[in-house]
């Protein structure tokens, strides 16, 4: 069941899934309008989605709500549909997703650290961490200078 962002606690689960490259423009209300039939067809889950930045697939399920081991399959069967529909990648949160003035980048660590070295990014750079846990996190903390983020070390 599709609910607002305001109905979630902040320790509601958060699922960020980051695409590999940005949606083009006749995708968005394509990919909008199948994530939000999944969140009303999603049984007994309270769920939040959101699409950011044009890259960022954001599913937010409630505190309330803990997926059981089928819940969980279904919303990466779905994510893994739409990997294939759209011919990209949701699954890696390994790759480094930050900001470039209006725009969101990806590139691998390695791509990453040579950007560093070249100074095209700072301690400033705006990056995001995947990792995050709940709504409270996304909210305050997946959107943080590269500086102080784990990405930190890079720096030095």
């Amino acid at each position: 069941m599709m609910v607002s962002l305001q109905d979630m606690g902040p320790e509601s689960k958060v699922y960020i899934f980051p695409s590999s490259r940005k949606f083009y423009t006749d995708e968005l209300p394509v990919l909008e309008k199948k994530a939000l039939k999944f969140c009303k067809e999603f049984k007994g889950v309270k769920t939040f989605f959101e699409l950011r930045y044009g890259r960022f697939l954001v599913f937010i399920v409630s505190e309330l709500t803990v997926l059981d081991l089928d819940q969980h399959n279904q919303l990466i069967t779905f994510i893994q549909d739409l990997e294939k529909e759209f011919q990209l990648v949701l699954l890696d949160k390994v790759n480094v997703s930050f900001k470039q003035g209006e725009y969101v980048q990806m590139k691998e660590i390695p791509d990453f650290k040579k950007l560093i070295k070249n100074k095209g990014v700072s301690v400033k750079t705006v990056v995001f961490d995947h990792m995050i846990n709940t709504k409270y996190e996304y909210e305050n903390a997946w959107e943080m200078p590269a500086g102080q983020s784990w990405l930190a070390h890079f720096f030095n």
